[in-house]
């Protein structure tokens, strides 16, 4: 269920304004019955002022008349006519604890679906066209440590992120008339 904004800001304003239950305010809220109670009698946030949650648009005067008229009955959000934001696929931040194993990465991909273009590898990765180009030439730095491991494994990209990217080049490559290469084959090594 999708909460209000700033939940106990919203609880104090219904229990100042409103004649709604405990518990109807703290399934609308997220909160626990007693800690709702907990700020009504003082105990717990205290100093916290109230958010009007009408005049934001995430409630109607009628909603809170049904509900204080039904104590069985359960606040619902106004519907916005905001758009919701979209959720980007591909990793963008990379935990510095794994920036080590991208150039591993980047080879195990080089190495196992060369259909997959720079771009690609470079969305699935968070990682740079040149960093891409310098592994592939081995001129990476740290070419003489570099092992191909599989990205999904070291948590740098989801599989269905990667099954996706692998689905698309396959299309891209049937499009332009060229054989689509067949899957990899693990190495007795890379197998868990």
């Amino acid at each position: 269920m999708t909460l209000p904004l700033m939940p106990k800001a919203t609880a104090v304003w219904l229990i100042e304004k409103t004649a709604l239950t405990f518990t109807q305010i703290a399934d609308f809220c997220g909160m626990h019955p007693l800690e709702v109670q907990a700020i009504a009698d003082g105990e717990v946030a205290q100093g916290i002022v109230g958010y009007d949650p009408i005049a934001n648009g995430q409630l109607t005067a009628q909603e809170i008349r049904r509900a204080e008229q039904d104590p069985e009955a359960r606040l619902r959000l106004a519907p916005t006519a905001l758009p919701q934001p979209k959720r980007l696929r591909g990793s963008r931040y990379t935990p510095v604890a794994k920036r080590n194993d991208r150039p591993d990465a980047i080879a195990f991909l080089l190495r196992s679906y060369p259909q997959l273009s720079e771009a690609q590898v470079s969305k699935l990765l968070g990682t740079t066209k040149d960093t891409i180009q310098k592994v592939r030439d081995r001129t990476h730095w740290n070419s003489a440590n570099i092992k191909p491991r599989d990205p999904v494994i070291l948590g740098l990209c989801s599989q269905t992120d990667l099954n996706a990217a692998i689905a698309q080049a396959n299309d891209r490559l049937e499009r332009e008339g060229r054989a689509v290469p067949p899957p990899p084959v693990p190495e007795p090594d890379e197998v868990a």
